[in-house]
């Protein structure tokens, strides 16, 4: 039996025969002659044919063509028939055969239940300072000597530094990379936007690698080599490994992705962490070395309802899942009232412009205005470290060695904070941002407040993170370049 395929079904035979498909250029015939077949061949306006016959040049993961001319049969009949691939032709058995169209069909599934919206199930766990604490570790100790060690291993300022820790990140969801499908608990965060997960070739001295799911290349039939080196420094320590190219499915959404095997994890913190790795939401050019984000990849596809994505977490200790994305749009289940939409402060960046801080009913900070990052990867509120203090004083906290406390007596008497955004007022409750845990020697109240310093012209910044989101359901519109927010539920 021979099969006959092209670029469009690269993936999909590569799936079902363990073997790489050749190249663009190692075609017989060339992209013109194509075209002019399939011009000829096919039916309806000429710019509808000049879109099937351009489809033979896209990869059928990435299914533009195909979407925009869904309500044309032809391009239906041959992507399912494949009559009019070009010719090059391999011998498979009718097992791959009958395998490589159930294939198709499926990646065609995905195209036809376009607009519906996809879901990853976010799990709350414990986060690594929390870790740490139970283990007696300060966590603000870790920080200062990475902060040390950063220092001393410079990049140069040619690569971006995320400025998120994940000390304190408590939010994961499940993708798969590769075929058969390996599992990994993610970051998804919006302050980066690379993938990276540990990879089966992990240094024996990194023994972070070794608490975590690995990806392991040699099990994969849609593995495809890179081996560019990889290297990211993070606030709260490094990943370096290279990369790799192969399936990534995120929310039932196959792409085909580049993406960084880690091989050396610094052991503080990621040791005590309980993700695998980190899938960035952020904008293509803070992504290192050029890499096509995946969520970028999920829309060139044209298979969600709108270029969005929602991040919803939920405040209920005991509520499963902990929390929700959402891509492709927004679920009105998870708010109250209407969206209040900024637009981002400087294009490529989840950042918009607040225009102050206020305590109780006095405006304390940022009345002139400054930068506030809107971070999923963040799970607590961080600030100038004077403009924190100052904060904490006021609600009579105070610092030891693990963050900032009040006496739990007082809770039901603390102000609220409010963010001012857009016109709108965002207020945290008490209940907001005291986080109230019980220990064998008591009740211990830790307020989700950090301060931090960014030197400009980065900083001076603000960073909303997960208790603020938890309070106010998140929009990411990527076609607008906006964020929105409502009253959770």
């Amino acid at each position: 039996m021979r099969l006959w395929w092209g670029e469009g079904s690269r993936t999909c035979f590569q799936v079902v025969t363990s073997r790489k498909a050749p190249s663009q250029s190692q075609w017989p015939m060339g992209e013109n002659t194509v075209k002019r077949t399939w011009y000829k061949k096919s039916r309806g306006s000429g710019q509808s044919r000049e879109r099937i016959a351009t489809f033979i040049y896209s990869d059928l993961i990435n299914v533009d063509y195909i979407y925009k001319t869904r309500k044309t049969n032809f391009a239906y009949t041959a992507f399912i028939t494949g009559l009019y691939f070009p010719p090059v032709v391999r011998e498979v058995t009718m097992a791959q055969l009958m395998n490589y169209w159930m294939c198709l069909l499926a990646l065609m599934l995905t195209v036809t239940s376009s607009h519906a919206l996809r879901r990853i199930g976010l799990r709350k766990m414990p986060s690594i300072r929390e870790t740490l604490r139970e283990m007696g570790i300060s966590a603000e100790q870790v920080l200062t000597e990475l902060a040390q060690k950063s220092t001393d291993d410079t990049n140069n300022g040619t690569v971006p530094t995320p400025l998120t820790n994940y000390l304190d990140t408590q939010y994961y969801g499940e993708i798969s990379i590769g075929s058969p499908a390996q599992m990994f608990n993610v970051v998804f965060d919006t302050g980066s936007a690379n993938l990276w997960v540990p990879s089966q070739s992990c240094s024996p001295f990194s023994t972070a690698c070794f608490t975590h799911n690995r990806y392991d290349a040699s099990r994969s039939r849609t593995h495809i080599d890179n081996g560019t080196g990889f290297s990211i420094q993070y606030a709260s320590g490094n990943v370096r490994g290279f990369l790799s190219e192969d399936v990534v499915v995120v929310g039932g959404i196959p792409v085909v992705q580049v993406f960084a095997e880690a091989t050396s994890l610094s052991a503080m913190p990621f040791i005590f962490a309980k993700f695998d790795g980190v899938l960035g939401m952020g904008y293509p050019n803070v992504a290192i070395d050029g890499i096509t984000p995946v969520f970028d990849r999920i829309m060139s596809q044209h298979v969600l309802r709108e270029e969005v994505f929602s991040v919803y977490y939920s405040r209920d200790p005991k509520h499963s899942p902990g929390g929700e994305l959402v891509l492709g749009g927004t679920d009105p289940n998870y708010y109250t009232g209407k969206f209040n939409y900024m637009d981002t402060r400087e294009m490529g960046k989840w950042e918009v412009t607040m225009k102050g801080v206020s305590v109780g009913m006095e405006k304390m900070f940022c009345a002139e205005g400054c930068t506030a990052v809107i971070d999923t990867g963040s799970s607590y509120i961080t600030g100038p470290a004077s403009s924190v203090s100052m904060l904490m004083k006021t609600i009579g906290a105070q610092l030891d060695e693990s963050g900032y406390k009040v006496n739990c007596d007082t809770v039901k008497t603390l102000p609220s904070v409010t963010f001012h955004l857009g016109g709108h007022e965002y207020s945290l409750t008490q209940e907001d941002y005291i986080l109230w845990q019980s220990q064998i020697e008591g009740d211990v109240c830790t307020v989700t407040f950090r301060g931090l310093d960014v030197p400009p012209p980065t900083g001076p910044i603000w960073i909303l993170g997960a208790n603020f989101i938890a309070r106010y359901y998140t929009e990411f519109d990527r076609r607008n370049n906006r964020i929105g927010f409502a009253t959770a539920v």
